[in-house]
């Protein structure tokens, strides 16, 4: 079934949609961040409490050095990101888990540095990169590495779909 936007620009769906839409329109822009020397259960319960699954981490200078996920936090029980609900079970039944990550501090588990876009860039880059190192979420940063915000696959999904109607 063709829709009203294929029909338009003669090919599939999404095509051009994204390049015209930039990630500073779609964006959050009240960011929660994270000192590398915060506690890795503090983490753990701001991501439970918020129900978001990973946070820039900063510098003093809200500078972004890297991020934090629920996935570098299962680390340390040794769950890697290929592990499955079913391998986590297994662990939970005494079975070892590999991998594992050691540190109580998110400086010791975090990514650094983190791939992060500029707000100018449009969500078609943005979707890409996230793609490209398999990835859920961007911190978006302005020409100084500051913070400006952050970029998930939801908010890309949402201005699409909006741009759809």
């Amino acid at each position: 079934m063709k829709t009203k936007e294929s029909s338009r620009s003669g090919g599939h769906l999404g095509s051009t949609i994204g390049l015209d839409i930039l990630v500073q329109d779609v964006m959050t822009r009240d960011v929660i961040s994270i000192p590398k020397y915060e506690s890795v259960i503090q983490v753990a319960k701001i991501l439970s409490e918020k129900n978001i699954s990973g946070l820039p981490v900063v510098d003093k200078e809200n500078k972004v050095i890297g991020i934090i996920t629920q996935a570098d936090i299962l680390s340390i029980v040794g769950m890697r990101k290929e592990h499955t609900l079913k391998d986590l079970l297994k662990h939970m039944l005494g079975e070892p888990l590999h991998e594992r990550k050691l540190g109580d501090i998110v400086g010791d588990i975090m990514v650094s540095p983190a791939v992060t876009i500029k707000p100018h860039a449009n969500i078609a880059e943005a979707a890409q990169m996230m793609d490209e190192k398999k990835i859920r979420r961007l911190p978006v940063v302005d020409d100084g590495n500051m913070l400006a915000g952050i970029i998930s696959r939801a908010d890309i999904l949402k201005a699409v779909l909006k741009r759809l109607k």
